[in-house]
């Protein structure tokens, strides 16, 4: 039986998956029907200083992205961090993780980029027991126009600086939260390292407008007749998310520094693979907005059976499994050929394969009189953007070609060593890179 239990950055929880910082953790309330459903920690809605509490727009908040069957693919948010005071929340997080000893909970922060307000709200938190904070340096509206949130955490010296305060004035494990927001990630995960970070989370939500409204002419949501950029999230976001996550496991500068990945974790599968590419524990927040608390048991259940049939017994075998077999393009074999083969009894004749090949590829897919359709090997690449465009699983598959075979669409044999650009002929520098 797969044990789900997860130890990140020495934060125990009874399973990887944390609710993050967002609308689900802003209150008590919330945070107690989320481990009631059987969340193993959540970050608790980012506070900020004391004081009279930032003032959040009192209309939509969201913009939204639909698949063809309506399927929530993306939100655009322009929500701030906590409009209730610092007290309360301190008050509430206190409570509540006095009732659930065995669940972590971080809390975010996010205060002005000066000393004295991270020094003064540090001790506040480690009163209320909670188990560590993470440094909101990610948010891209409102906050950031403040002088916070991506502001910081597009500055790598800032990260730097202010995480070095926290170590100071706080025994609690830091994580950094960081901004997708940027050319390079590896540059403040780098910053946040120095700064004596025990972790870092990402992504933080991408910069966006998701639409127009076409009759006002304003951005959505519409304020008012006025719209304003924000934070994309939700599944749309995952092939982001991921490989900024590798980009950090694979760096030699940070490939030790713990990761809480973040970024449309919808299923057991999202999570595992976060996992796979060096995330030590998932961060979810549009999955609960979108169908509730309870969704973390499919995840539990889920990741439990695959474990199971992995033969894999806890969660740390799965961090950073993919890791290695992640790689730059210019060392990918060139030497790997392979072919799409159609099978007959799946498929149903729609041509979305023909259609999408013979006008946007490699015109490889023969149609017959009877629309039957084949692959053409003298000009397929194996580009798979048939396997892709397919509605029938499984219908097209790739299929690679043996060594010493003979590839049609070349006249060449396949050959058994691997050779990537480094070593090609046809590269100007292969010698040098040998």
């Amino acid at each position: 039986m797969a044990n789900l239990a997860s130890e990140f950055i020495g934060i125990k929880s009874p399973n990887p998956f944390w609710l993050a910082s967002a609308p689900p953790t802003d209150k008590e309330y919330n945070v107690r029907r989320a481990f009631e459903a059987g969340w193993g920690g959540v970050v608790w809605k980012t506070l900020g200083e004391e004081g009279p509490p930032v003032v959040n727009v009192n209309g939509p908040r969201y913009g939204a992205i639909w698949g063809a069957d309506r399927r929530l693919l993306g939100l655009n948010n322009i929500e701030l961090i906590t409009d209730r005071p610092l007290e309360v929340n301190l008050r509430e997080i206190k409570a509540v993780k006095k009732d659930y000893p065995d669940r972590a909970i971080i809390v975010s922060l996010m205060v002005p980029c000066e000393e004295e307000a991270w020094k003064k709200i540090l001790p506040l938190v480690e009163e209320t027991g909670a188990d560590g904070v993470e440094l909101n340096f990610g948010c891209p509206h409102g906050m950031s126009e403040r002088g916070m949130g991506a502001a910081v955490g597009q500055v790598p010296e800032y990260i730097e600086m202010v995480t070095r305060w926290v170590k100071q004035y706080s025994k609690l494990p830091c994580i950094v939260k960081l901004t997708p927001n940027i050319t390079d990630v590896r540059k403040p995960a780098e910053a946040a390292m120095r700064g004596g970070a025990d972790a870092v989370s990402l992504i933080n939500t991408i910069n966006s407008i998701t639409s127009v409204d076409l009759d006002l002419f304003a951005p959505e949501p519409t304020i008012d007749g006025k719209g304003a950029h924000g934070g994309y999230c939700g599944p749309a976001v995952k092939p982001i998310a991921l490989n900024m996550v590798a980009e950090i496991a694979r760096n030699p500068e940070t490939a030790n520094l713990p990761i809480s990945g973040i970024g449309g974790v919808t299923t057991w599968k999202d999570a595992a693979e976060f996992m796979a590419l060096g995330a030590g524990n998932v961060q979810v927040c549009t999955a609960a907005m979108t169908y509730g608390f309870k969704i973390v048991q499919e995840m539990i259940s889920g990741l439990s059976d695959w474990m199971d049939q992995k033969g894999v017994t806890s969660v740390s075998e799965i961090v950073g499994r993919a890791v290695p077999n992640t790689t730059d393009w210019k060392d990918l074999n060139l030497n790997y050929i392979a072919k799409a083969k159609i099978d007959q009894d799946l498929c149903i004749s729609c041509g979305r394969c023909f259609a999408a090949c013979e006008d946007t590829s490699h015109q490889a897919i023969n149609m017959s009189d009877d629309r039957v359709f084949s692959v053409n090997d003298d000009e397929c690449v194996a580009c798979n953007l048939c396997v892709n465009v397919c509605p029938i699983q499984d219908c097209i598959t790739m299929e690679q070609m043996p060594a010493g075979a003979i590839d049609p669409r070349t006249g060449e044999k396949v050959s058994d060593k691997h050779g990537d650009w480094t070593t090609h002929p046809n590269n100007p520098m292969a010698t040098a890179a040998e």
